[in-house]
């Protein structure tokens, strides 16, 4: 899903995308095989990868509208299906559910770990990827995914806090509707179905753009929208924050195209985060490319503006 409405400068126009599914590699002590997509651009070298972490339920099926718009402007985008997947419909008594937000964090660094087998893999693709410009990207679960290997921290129930499980094969981040507070800005509901939903941000260092829908109205937090925005105002990492006018948490459809759980269809929408998340992680990754910059001053400048975005 694009539009030609909303233009950024600085945005290349599309290449033809190959996408290859599954590649399946072994997971000892997940209970499953992980199970992959790859989109890339047919042609290119040097290109730089982004892992892509999905929403609670979702699979290596999802968000097309975004990884379609990465991969035809030059990144490799994988994408795992993790354990939470609707695909594997594990039952609420599994004893690795109380576990999933970690085994998807092993998911993730397993990728790493074998970027050269799963280039080698996809037809056309050995040899042409840049493995030291390497990104996240997560939405919802995802993000805390993501943010996790950025350097955010779990704060246990005895206000300790948890293992680092960042990485620093990962260069720069998206997080959009990350989860804020936890503790007394978590509804009753999430603090007790999700314990492990209590972030500490203090420790994300590494570069990192958020976004958030400010009609974002979430079951998990006793606090309004704004608390998808905790990641960005209590990071030293992340020095961008996109601010979505009537974005709701599927902000417009990043999902995909008529997908039911979209209560705020806007393709517009779609395409501002399409584009500046694409911007952000081309100048995060190429500091000497002025992308970013460029795309700021344009959406400010927008007349049909649909949202805003801070810096720090």
């Amino acid at each position: 899903m694009e539009t030609n409405k909303s233009n950024l400068a600085g945005i290349p126009a599309i290449t033809p995308v190959i996408s290859f599914s599954p590649i399946i590699f072994p997971a000892p002590g997940r209970g499953a095989d992980l199970e992959l997509r790859v989109s890339a651009p047919a042609a290119g070298t040097n290109l730089p990868v982004i892992i892509f972490a999905h929403g609670y339920g979702s699979s290596l099926n999802g968000y097309a509208p975004l990884v379609n718009f990465w991969a035809a402007r030059g990144f490799v985008v994988i994408q795992p299906t993790f354990l939470d997947s609707r695909t594997l419909a594990l039952s609420q008594d599994d004893p690795r559910v109380p576990l999933i937000w970690k085994f998807r964090v092993e998911d993730m660094k397993r990728i790493l770990d074998e970027l050269d087998m799963i280039e080698s893999t996809v037809p056309t693709l050995k040899g042409r990827t840049d493995k030291t410009r390497v990104a996240v990207v997560g939405h919802s679960f995802g993000a805390q995914t993501a943010g996790m290997l950025l350097g955010a921290r779990i704060i246990g129930g005895d206000g300790t806090l948890g293992e680092d499980l960042s990485d620093a094969r990962i260069k720069a981040g998206v997080l959009l509707t990350p989860a804020g507070k936890g503790g007394e800005d978590l509804s009753a509901w999430a603090a007790e179905h999700f314990p492990f939903m209590n972030p500490s941000y203090a420790e994300l260092t590494t570069p990192t753009m958020v976004i958030a829908g400010d009609q974002d109205i979430s079951p998990l937090t006793v606090r309004g929208w704004d608390w998808f925005t905790d990641a960005y105002s209590l990071s030293p990492g992340a020095n961008a924050l996109l601010t979505l006018f009537g974005g709701e948490h599927l902000l417009g459809g990043i999902s995909g195209d008529l997908v039911t759980e979209t209560s705020d269809e806007n393709p517009d929408r779609v395409a501002i985060v399409q584009k500046l998340t694409w911007a952000y992680l081309r100048s995060a990754l190429y500091p000497e490319d002025s992308v970013w910059s460029a795309a700021c001053a344009k959406l400010k400048a927008d007349s049909s503006l649909l949202g805003k975005i801070d810096q720090k």
